[in-house]
């Protein structure tokens, strides 16, 4: 199985990837500011969840595939920009709404609790920095010669996740904090709804035309 060493070393390289932010940190950001603190750790946790799939789906294949095939990646990636891209403008069609949201937003409902966590899921899921570094490094700290490469894979993989959760926890508690002040203003939180709005939309953008590095 994995030695303590290999899920050390890759923990490290894991973090420092995670700190760097990218499409999920700027997205929980956006949620954070444009539906609160609650949903955006929802959103964490859902992208979480995303990222971690990509992990299984790189233990027993798709991380060649990836690698191997533009096509692949590409289809990938721009399903993730189009998805930002809708989630930017439905927060702009909505910034209006926004105080109303926050009366509303201690006590989410059942419904709109899995929605969150499916936006999370699929921008997770999507995320090209992640699965380019699963794709490209995980394999690197497996024991070939050793029984199950998958599931070296899968544990090594956790290490993804957890630390995300724990760093992206933290950006959507400051992000939310700092929406408590705009709340204070209607006026304030339909421009922050509006520009979290555009963040999601140029994040898609960017996404969408971000190549492959090879």
């Amino acid at each position: 199985m994995v030695t303590t060493a290999h899920l050390v070393a890759f923990a490290a390289l894991t973090f420092v990837m995670v700190v760097v932010p990218g499409p999920s940190v700027l997205f929980t950001i956006s949620r954070a500011l444009t539906v609160g603190r609650r949903e955006a750790l929802l959103t964490v946790v859902g992208n979480a969840t995303g990222v971690y799939t990509q992990v299984v789906a790189v233990a027993f294949g798709l991380g060649v595939l990836v690698t191997t095939s533009a096509a692949v990646f590409t289809a990938i990636k721009l399903a993730g920009a189009v998805y930002l891209v809708y989630l930017g403008v439905q927060a702009i069609r909505k910034r209006r709404k926004l105080t109303e949201a926050m009366a509303s937003t201690v006590r989410t409902a059942p419904g709109r609790t899995w929605a969150v966590l499916r936006d999370g899921f699929v921008v997770g899921f999507a995320n090209p920095k992640s699965i380019v570094f699963l794709a490209a490094i995980l394999p690197q700290f497996v024991d070939a010669g050793a029984s199950s490469v998958p599931a070296q894979m899968l544990v090594l993989g956790i290490c993804l996740p957890v630390i995300a959760l724990a760093t992206d926890s933290v950006w959507a508690v400051a992000a939310g904090t700092a929406r408590s002040w705009f709340a204070r203003s209607p006026r304030r939180l339909e421009l922050i709804g509006g520009t979290g709005g555009l963040v999601m939309i140029g994040l898609g953008t960017t996404l969408a035309f971000t190549g492959r590095k090879d």
